[in-house]
């Protein structure tokens, strides 16, 4: 079981940062699976530095360049050195910053050119009841696959992440019968893009609210492998009670 602490940028204070880690290294230790820190960018190599412990580091983001003359940009290589072994890739907000198809597939391929797992994210805006939201998510999974050999393939993370349900509370998220449908659904996608079985036994997350009320029915009841949490992972209490519920 995959989780994944997405801090984005509520973590200001390196101190808070490493108080947070210590937090997930003691999670970390009395339960099995991975779990995933990504915290903002200029704390990634000093939190990673000397890591030893069950915990890792993913990037929220990565640079589709491969460095040079482009100021202000972190490449793969950049975080692979400072102790990153993942990447976020294709988030809901990078994708409202601009980020394209194109794009998240390219930085895909910058992330595994340095040894980096991709988290693909992957997700609707809104549920129409034609069923249009479906060709969407296909979309985003089959142009982000398109450019990669097999092995590469097999390499993938999936995050669901639908928008309409992000900043919900439990009573108003997704319920885990919706869920487990989309992940079948994903897995479906999957299998065509995967060799042989692979498809049953891909990586797929949830990336929509969650709480300790309803984290525990979604992950017994869906299918998923994991959890992407963002604000709530930042509340040491709430991640720990996140957490223990999933072990």
């Amino acid at each position: 079981m995959f989780i994944i602490a997405n801090w984005k940028a509520y973590v200001e204070d390196f101190e808070k940062a490493k108080k947070l880690v210590a937090t997930s290294k003691k999670l970390a230790r009395s339960r099995t699976g991975t779990l995933i820190v990504a915290p903002p960018a200029p704390f990634l190599g000093k939190l990673a530095a000397g890591n030893i412990s069950n915990v890792a580091f993913a990037a929220q983001d990565i640079s589709a360049s491969t460095g040079g003359a482009a100021t202000g940009e972190a490449t793969a290589a950049m975080y692979a050195a400072s102790g990153a072994t993942y990447t976020i890739v294709g988030h809901s907000e990078r994708r409202a910053a601009g980020d394209t198809n194109d794009t998240v597939a390219l930085k895909i391929t910058r992330s595994l050119a340095h040894n980096l797992t991709p988290i693909l994210c992957v997700g609707e805006h809104e549920r129409d009841r034609e069923g249009r939201y479906l060709a969407f998510i296909r979309e985003e999974i089959t142009t982000a696959f398109a450019a990669l050999t097999a092995k590469e393939r097999l390499r993938i993370i999936i995050a669901y992440e639908p928008l309409w349900a992000i900043g919900k509370t439990a009573e108003h998220a997704i319920t885990p019968n919706d869920l487990a449908e989309m992940v079948l659904y994903i897995r479906k996608i999957l299998a065509e893009l995967l060799p042989g079985k692979n498809a049953m036994h891909a990586a797929v997350l949830y990336g929509g609210s969650v709480e300790p009320d309803n984290i525990r029915a979604l992950a017994a009841h869906s299918g998923i492998n994991g959890v992407l949490i963002g604000h709530a992972s930042v509340d040491a209490a709430t991640f720990t009670a996140l957490v223990q519920q999933l072990s």
